[in-house]
């Protein structure tokens, strides 16, 4: 069985998060979708507005059919390690260390890693502000 695997907050759930998981479904047999849970966004952005909390939003993306399992995750370069993967997948926006650092420890122990764009005219950051971009 080939299990894919990727990490996201997923506060603000939206069509661009759907469609995500549906590409990253096709490219194995078993989606895992790391959830943030809420000490750690709180620690890393303590001015971030949470809308949800973590078992909400486990709960949220868990529902959806592409997700076989809706886990939680700390740090993205710390938790990798301890998941059982075949195939990392990246949004298309994702660049900041903790996810730099997976896709290298990725890469260096055998994972293939596919970088899947954003779905066009929407993000989380466009909601957050009220617009849709």
């Amino acid at each position: 069985m080939k299990k894919v695997l990727t990490f996201g907050v997923f506060d603000y759930l939206h069509y661009g998060h759907l469609k995500l998981f549906e590409r990253a479904a096709k490219l194995g047999d078993y989606l895992i979708v790391a959830v943030q849970v809420d000490e750690e966004i709180h620690r890393t952005k303590p001015d971030a507005k949470v809308l949800y909390t973590f078992e909400q939003r486990r709960e949220f993306v868990g529902a959806i059919k592409y997700v076989n399992e809706a886990i939680p995750y700390y740090q993205v370069a710390d938790d990798i390690k301890n998941i059982d993967f075949d195939v990392f997948v990246v949004g298309g926006d994702q660049n900041h260390s903790g996810i730099m650092q997976a896709i290298e420890w990725s890469k260096s122990h055998g994972k293939e890693v596919v970088r899947l764009e954003r779905t066009e005219g929407i993000s989380s950051s466009a909601i957050k502000n009220g617009k849709i971009s």
